[in-house]
């Protein structure tokens, strides 16, 4: 057996007077699968960075094989056969993937045999359940390519532990079963072992062998998944059971409305000049939500990108509340148009700038924010940048603090403070809840319905097909730039949306046509 098994011992890190992890054992047994579970702050983070040496343990032990190690740096974990897939990523974008392969190495030769180099990676790339086109450029890749490149990299350098950050928060079902079965399948033949930080339970209960839990930095309970249940590793997590969200009631959508965005034979280019959305025509009327389902890749970005104004388009037409749109900051201000990207703090942030700088960057010009038409009153923005951060719970509670050193999930909802306004119309909103906990994701998802029951118009694209089912009034399917499916949420059906998703479905029509 080639898999390692890891524990940790009384495991304790303080940041001043601060403890984030207090005497935090855990054991994770050699040939399986084990998930960690905890809310953000929980110590998750903490634990997993001593472990692979980016924040070393103050207290405590970390048993490898069944000995102890010291691991006082990322070379020492490396050399004890630990890597781990980061919730953000860690690819560099200026180079391709096999390059960012084959680098990830560390030591090379003066001169690299790429013809050699490139024949072991197609071999490598034949085992594996996923494809990346090793010469394409990362700069070119999708969020869910990036993580998928995450996931090879460890594979490729041959991790016996490997630590899965969120590995699955942007791919499609059959992606994710592949993905985690496979890690699951290489984890007991004894290939290696996993530590899977993830927030669906559905991931725990289908794919790991054993659970702990955190909370407030300390250990809740550790337990075999198939002793427990969803309800009590829940009540760990939380402090109390999850409390089912009753849905809210949602708006009658009357045909004759006029709808708040759509798009007619929208044709809109990727960075290469190639065609990313080939005609796409979709319409969204007011109080309703329509999902679009795809795999990363497929016109999403350039799409979304396209109808904010931050993509110029080939073709077509947008008309927003029936009337043309460009995407200019005129129209989105008249119209009402909001948005919620993906990757809020490089998409969406000025990372240096405060959360209450942030929070004005739509109206810094319009009353009250501004006086006699130039003048920013910096008093009234702080002012509503301290109501929005209460309303939704952006911590720490600190307008002028830096918004680029707040958590994922505080970013996300700065942003949603400031685009989710009283009388937005129309909300773009690109994978929401992409790494966050299951508190951030609850709150958002409820602020997404309510938006659509005041009357807004919601397009939301998502890579999570629990989320789409959840939240969406009619869920559409983009494949290679085009859509190719739509349904309702009571009618769909997971695999048959992941054929479509993948294209499978569409071309085993047009055969059978």
């Amino acid at each position: 057996m080639r898999a390692l098994s890891l524990e940790t011992i009384g495991a304790g890190k303080v940041f001043g007077s601060f403890r984030a992890l207090d005497d935090v054992s855990m054991q994770v047994r050699a040939g399986t699968v084990h998930a960690l579970l905890g809310e953000n702050g929980a110590g998750k983070s903490t634990l997993v960075k001593g472990i692979v040496g980016y924040g070393p343990l103050d207290e405590g032990s970390v048993l490898v094989g069944g000995r102890e190690q010291s691991i006082a740096s990322p070379r020492d974990s490396h050399g004890l056969g630990i890597g781990m897939v980061y919730q953000h990523f860690t690819v560099a974008p200026g180079l391709s993937v096999a390059e960012n392969l084959v680098l990830s190495r560390g030591e090379l030769p003066w001169a690299i045999d790429w013809k050699q180099e490139r024949a072991a990676l197609d071999a490598f790339m034949a085992r594996m359940p996923f494809k990346l086109d090793v010469e394409r450029a990362v700069s070119s890749l999708a969020a869910g390519e990036k993580q998928k490149l995450e996931i090879l990299k460890q594979l490729y350098l041959d991790r016996r532990f490997i630590i899965l950050d969120e590995p699955t928060s942007v791919l499609t079902p059959q992606e994710a079963e592949e993905v985690l079965g496979l890690m699951q399948q290489l984890a007991h033949a004894g290939e290696l072992s996993v530590l899977m930080i993830t927030h669906k339970f559905g991931e725990v209960m289908r794919f790991a062998d054993d659970v702990t839990v955190l909370r407030r930095g300390k250990l809740v309970g550790s337990k075999a998944v198939a002793d427990t249940d969803e309800a009590e590793l829940s009540a760990w997590m939380m402090g109390e059971s999850r409390e089912q969200q009753s849905a809210l009631e949602r708006v009658e959508h009357l045909a004759e409305r006029t709808p708040g965005l759509e798009v007619s034979n929208l044709k809109v280019a990727n960075d290469r000049g190639t065609l990313a959305v080939k005609g796409v025509s979709l319409s969204v009327l007011p109080g309703e939500i329509v999902g679009i389902a795809g795999i990363s890749g497929n016109g999403q970005r350039e799409l979304t990108e396209a109808l904010l104004g931050q993509r110029p388009t080939s073709s077509g037409e947008v008309r927003v509340n029936g009337r043309p749109y460009a995407a200019s900051r005129v129209e989105m201000q008249r119209e009402k148009v909001y948005s919620l990207p993906e990757e809020p703090l490089r998409n969406a942030c000025i990372a240096g700038m405060s959360v209450a700088e942030n929070l004005a960057l739509r109206d810094y010009d319009h009353a009250p924010l501004c006086r006699s038409g130039w003048l920013i009153n910096r008093r009234a923005i702080r002012e509503r940048a301290r109501e929005l951060i209460s309303r939704f719970q952006v911590r720490p509670d600190d307008p002028d603090r830096p918004i680029g050193t707040l958590s994922g999930g505080n970013v996300q909802r700065a942003v949603l403070a400031r685009e989710l306004t009283e009388d937005v119309a129309v909300l773009i909103v690109s994978n929401p809840v992409f790494g966050l906990d299951f508190a951030s994701v609850a709150l958002i998802h409820r602020r997404l319905l309510e938006a659509r029951n005041r009357g807004a118009a919601v397009l939301l694209l998502s890579e999570d097909l629990d989320e789409l089912l959840e939240l969406s009034d009619r869920i559409l399917v983009i494949h290679d730039g085009e859509i190719n499916h739509e349904t309702v949420p009571a009618a769909a059906e997971r695999q048959v949306l992941g054929r479509y998703m993948a294209g499978t479905e569409q071309a085993a029509q047009q055969v059978a046509g």
